[in-house]
């Protein structure tokens, strides 16, 4: 016996919905900020300008940021974060060298990147985090539009 079935909704509109929402800027940043503030890991997600999407509760209490709603919309590299090499003096990173950590990295690049970082956290100057970073970049189309990074305390 034949079998027909009859559909009076539009095919292509999920496709069209899905097309509306991929040429939206944010669009992939604010999915991924979504998984982010949710994350048992310590990650963040930053935007192509270097400002701070979203960051994981683990990720704020790793780095003394405060909480999530606090270190949001902060530039990384405004003091929210301050990088320090890796010798005795803990200086903190020359700009050509802050440009190499693992988020930049994955911006200019448009790659995978993975390296060790060292954060001087909150407020205690003493006070010095080591990390093992590792960033993917976000595309909105053929564009990077950000980076996610995930750490792990070393």
């Amino acid at each position: 016996m034949a079998h027909v079935e009859l559909s009076v909704s539009d095919p292509y509109a999920a496709y069209e919905r899905l097309a509306l929402a991929l040429a939206e800027p944010d669009y992939n940043l604010g999915r991924w900020a979504s998984v982010v503030l949710g994350a048992a890991e310590p990650c963040l997600v930053i935007n192509s300008a270097a400002l701070i999407v979203a960051a994981s509760e683990p990720c704020c209490d790793m780095f003394g940021l405060g909480s999530s709603d606090a270190a949001a919309n902060r530039h990384l590299l405004d003091g929210t974060m301050r990088f320090v090499d890796f010798t005795a003096a803990r200086s903190e990173l020359a700009e050509g060298e802050v440009n190499k950590i693992a988020p930049l990295l994955a911006l200019a690049s448009g790659r995978l990147a993975r390296g060790l970082i060292r954060v001087r956290c909150g407020f205690d100057e003493q006070r010095v985090c080591t990390a093992d970073a590792i960033a993917t970049p976000l595309w909105q189309g053929s564009t990077v539009v950000g980076s996610l990074t995930f750490f792990s305390p070393i």
